[in-house]
């Protein structure tokens, strides 16, 4: 799958899931969608993942954990909410078993104590943190009137539901603005509106499209948005904070969105591209994405101590942008929302330990290992 492909698969995503949480009115409740949020905010912190920090030996973030009977009760009984303690506990008048502990500050309200109990009700069914489930496609709804993509079936069919109808197509200088302010970050040109406004054909929207995308100006915008993520700085971050030569690496970031380049090349050459075998050098040149945490060169600091924090930014970094989880709550305990320990987090940091770049930068613009 390519970058571009990746981006707008991710966006239809987007918007179905937009689309159908008003669907759970009517359909089965789903787990990541309408409970987790209510347990992860209200029960994780003593009841989830962090077994040093759980209470009651009670872990509600699993199955097996809200399953088994405690003292002959059952926190969650599926099908059953009026045997399961978990909603008994929660819907007492006695602040000593009031649940969450009123001393949180936290309180389930009435439509979330109603979606609790439908869940139970229909079976509570548990699935794995969003970000490990494979992603299914959807079927687009079927919907009267005219569809262009099956976005346009998941939003009409949204507007149905809450009785409301879809504002009038937008005018063609609009339409050219909108996508060109989205696909390149500036606005079109008067010379551009005047060739998409005298084109006449059905094609015009898509070839508007295709011209974009094939614009240098493309991947500059996004690769802006990467970057963000990416925490690419010409700076070095700390200390005196000066001048750092890491355009190269935001260069073939550019390069690589205008190439095309496969997401699964993309993501290989950035983490481990002079690795490869025979690495040309713009993989080498990829590999910066490894080299944009703070460095700094200030003289009271222990050098180990940095190193382990630089490994440390590369690790949370790689969970939150690959991983899809927040990986950095595991730097000081075990992960109380995510299923990641400690352990995990610094074994997965080991690999990002194994770095020949000094601690210290020098304060110099190009510190070493450097390509020349």
């Amino acid at each position: 799958m390519n970058f571009t492909l990746t981006i707008m698969t991710l966006r239809v995503l987007l918007f179905s899931l937009i689309a159908t949480s008003a669907a759970s009115a009517a359909g089965k409740l789903d787990f990541n969608r309408d409970i987790r949020p209510i347990l992860s905010d209200n029960c994780f912190a003593c009841h989830g993942f962090d077994a040093k920090k759980r209470k009651a030996d009670l872990r509600l973030d699993t199955p097996e954990g809200a399953f088994k009977a405690i003292e002959g009760a059952f926190p969650i009984k599926p099908g059953d909410p009026e045997a399961s303690t978990v909603l008994q506990r929660i819907l007492t008048h006695d602040e000593d078993e009031l649940m969450p502990p009123p001393e949180t500050n936290k309180k389930i309200t009435a439509a979330q104590i109603e979606i609790l109990r439908r869940w139970i009700k229909e079976g509570a069914e548990y699935k794995k943190h969003w970000s490990f489930e494979a992603p299914i496609k959807t079927a687009p709804p079927k919907i009267s009137g005219p569809v262009r993509n099956p976005i346009d079936a998941f939003i009409q069919a949204r507007l149905a539901e809450e009785g409301l109808k879809a504002a009038p197509t937008a005018s063609r200088e609009t339409l050219i603005r909108r996508v060109t302010l989205d696909l390149t970050g500036l606005p079109p040109t008067p010379e551009e509106i005047d060739a998409f406004l005298a084109d006449t054909s059905e094609q015009a929207y898509d070839r508007l499209v295709d011209r974009l995308l094939k614009s240098e100006r493309y991947g500059e915008h996004m690769g802006r948005q990467w970057l963000d993520v990416a925490r690419y700085a010409d700076t070095h971050g700390l200390h005196l904070d000066n001048e750092r030569a890491m355009w190269p690496y935001r260069d073939w970031v550019i390069g690589a969105l205008n190439r095309n380049l496969p997401f699964d090349q993309f993501v290989v050459e950035q983490l481990a591209g002079d690795l490869l075998p025979n690495p040309t050098l713009e993989q080498k040149v990829a590999t910066g994405f490894c080299r944009c945490n703070i460095t700094t060169n200030e003289g009271g600091i222990i050098d180990e101590e940095y190193k382990v924090l630089y490994a440390r930014d590369r690790t949370e970094t790689f969970g939150q942008i690959f991983l899809g989880t927040t990986a950095g709550c595991a730097v000081c305990h075990d992960h109380k929302f995510d299923p990641l320990t400690m352990r995990d987090f610094y074994s997965l940091s080991a690999f990002f330990d194994n770095t020949t770049q000094p601690v210290r930068d020098g304060n110099i613009k190009d510190t070493p290992p450097i390509l020349v």
